[in-house]
């Protein structure tokens, strides 16, 4: 059972790198545009949830295990989510 939560581990971690390469070809045009600045945080959190994802797949073949890095990387994605959100609030309210 252990297996195959690895396998879907390793398979949320490449869909999460393409979804990343995906959101890095963003960057650029966020950087132009002033509407979609917010977004860069939104980048940011998409690398930690790769770096989740990675720690998922360590855990679930065995390899490595840390408690403290499974409830702290999830919070710092949490928290970008919602500066993030708090950013593109402001940006259309035109401050």
């Amino acid at each position: 059972m252990q297996y195959l939560e690895g396998i879907l581990k390793v398979a949320n971690l490449v869909l999460a790198l393409i979804a990343g390469a995906i959101a890095i070809s963003l960057i650029k045009v966020s950087k132009k545009r002033k509407e979609l600045n917010a977004w860069i945080l939104l980048i940011v959190a998409l690398v930690f949830f790769a770096i989740q994802e990675i720690l998922g797949a360590l855990r679930a073949f065995k390899i490595f295990e840390s408690s403290y890095l499974t409830h702290i990387v999830p919070t710092v994605i949490l928290a970008l989510l919602i500066i993030a959100l708090i950013k593109q609030i402001d940006i259309q309210k035109g401050r």
